[in-house]
């Protein structure tokens, strides 16, 4: 039986020292007990990304301005009577504004719900553009102008003299109207039979100052228009 009696010399046994696990069998430790909580985030990523690479493409929208509550047919358009919505491509009928500016003024030609797109057949046909401004029709030299022209862009019309000579500036950011003159065909009577046909765009309708209009007015006869789009 060892003896319980304190050691004469007064020397105890040096106490051993604590060693700590190096950092890098620390951090396995750490992971090993972390291991369902990864494993889940990991799939919860996984079946993210996989539903985000299955989820169809967001369809391509056109913005359109709806009647922003129920108005009666025969009513002038306030800014408070229109907004604007994003409708898809395959949804939206081709010629209905965009900016609701373009039809402020006109006339209802039918009740209008609330939502309802200011397709056409839903205004009436008057020439209206926003305050301070009249309506002017302007032919263009190159009749496929009009085709690239929309509602609610802004142009400016220059002109230029048939000998290639200086023109200018008649209208500064002119503001492109929904209606528009129907086309027509015309006969220009220079084929070989003397029966030659070309498209003739109607002309489109723009709202500028009066002094532009006495300006456009003035160049109708004698100066090619042609037009630029502007911010």
């Amino acid at each position: 039986m060892p003896s319980t009696r304190p050691d004469p010399t007064g020397r105890l046994p040096a106490r051993l020292a604590r060693r700590r696990p190096p950092p890098r069998a620390r951090v396995r430790a750490v992971l090993w007990r972390a291991r369902a909580p990864i494993a889940a985030l990991c799939l919860a990523l996984g079946c993210a990304t996989a539903l985000t690479a299955l989820r169809p493409p967001d369809p391509v929208t056109v913005r359109t301005v709806v009647a922003a509550h129920d108005v009666a047919a025969g009513e002038p358009l306030t800014a408070a009577d229109l907004r604007t919505v994003d409708l898809p491509r395959d949804v939206a009928v081709s010629g209905a504004p965009t900016d609701p500016q373009t039809v402020i003024g006109a006339t209802t030609a039918v009740p209008l719900t609330a939502g309802t797109p200011l397709v056409p057949g839903t205004l009436a046909q008057s020439f209206v553009g926003p305050s301070g401004t009249v309506v002017a029709a302007v032919r263009f030299a190159d009749a496929a102008v009009a085709d690239y022209l929309q509602p609610g862009d802004r142009v400016d019309v220059l002109a230029a003299t048939p000998d290639g000579g200086p023109g200018g500036t008649l209208a500064s950011r002119a503001l492109v109207l929904p209606d528009r003159a129907p086309a027509r065909d015309g006969t220009d009577g220079t084929g070989i039979l003397g029966g030659g046909t070309q498209a003739d765009a109607g002309p489109v309708l723009l709202a500028v100052t009066p002094q532009e209009a006495s300006a456009l007015a003035g160049a109708t006869g004698g100066a090619l228009l042609s037009a630029v789009i502007v911010e």
